[in-house]
């Protein structure tokens, strides 16, 4: 089945865009499991859940989520790990039970263990309604760097140079030492089963990776490319980010 592209005027758009088919789906189904992701990508999505959770339009109190990853070594109090991101963007302003947010564990005692855990809780849940994706300026999505494979499960995985690098310019660990080279993440055959995929990009920053994820073949070197071909996966980009698929 081809993906299905939808392009819109910008940012505010696709967060609109997002939350609407999320919405939809928990109306639809009020004990959803949902995946989602972190980075600046969602986060207008989340505060439009958060609003419309205020305002009695949508409940989450029945409704399950995993996160797609984890930096290793981080607790959840700390104020770079995605835990603590869920929490600070949507979790505390969601009527979703606590005990319902699954994002692995960063200190966990045995990461192996913990990855295991996450793949048999979302079979335990029956498995993911829906996931919500964002996608890196090298096609990467949750920390499946360009070479991970397409039945990649949940398991730890060393950040790339780039990433590292990224994460030490100051906008998120002050301390260049701070930053982990590790992490917990999801793997791409964990995503490719949820029922429903929806990936978001924003930016002309994000076009050649929009381009090589719609445009190019199927390949390792782009793991959103490796997405082509679900059942049910829809790409919503603003108009920067879509700029070289016309």
């Amino acid at each position: 089945m081809s993906v299905n592209v939808v392009v819109l005027e910008n940012k505010a758009a696709v967060a609109k865009k997002a939350a609407d088919m999320i919405e939809a789906q928990v109306k639809a189904k009020p004990a959803s499991v949902l995946g989602f992701a972190t980075g600046s990508t969602p986060e207008g999505c989340y505060a439009e859940l958060a609003a419309r959770c205020k305002a009695g339009k949508v409940s989450f109190k029945g409704v399950a989520t995993f996160n797609l990853d984890e930096y290793l070594g981080l607790d959840g109090e700390h104020d770079q790990s995605y835990r603590y991101f869920m929490n600070d963007r949507l979790f505390n302003h969601i009527d979703i039970r606590p005990w319902n947010t699954n994002v692995l564990n960063g200190v966990a005692a045995d990461p192996g263990f913990e990855c295991l855990a996450f793949e048999r809780k979302i079979l335990a849940c029956g498995g993911v309604d829906l996931w919500l994706l964002g996608i890196g300026n090298n096609g990467h999505i949750a920390f499946n760097e360009p070479g991970s494979a397409p039945d990649s499960r949940t398991r730890i995985v060393r950040l790339t140079e780039s990433t590292i690098k990224a994460n030490s310019d100051g906008r998120f660990f002050k301390n260049p030492l701070e930053v982990p080279h590790y992490a917990l993440s999801a793997g791409i055959g964990t995503i490719r089963e949820a029922r429903e995929i929806v990936l978001l990009a924003t930016g002309d920053g994000k076009a050649d990776a929009v381009k090589a994820a719609l445009k190019g073949p199927m390949s390792l070197d782009c793991p959103a490319s490796l997405l082509q071909k679900h059942d049910n996966f829809t790409f919503i980009c603003d108009k920067a980010a879509a700029a070289k698929i016309s």
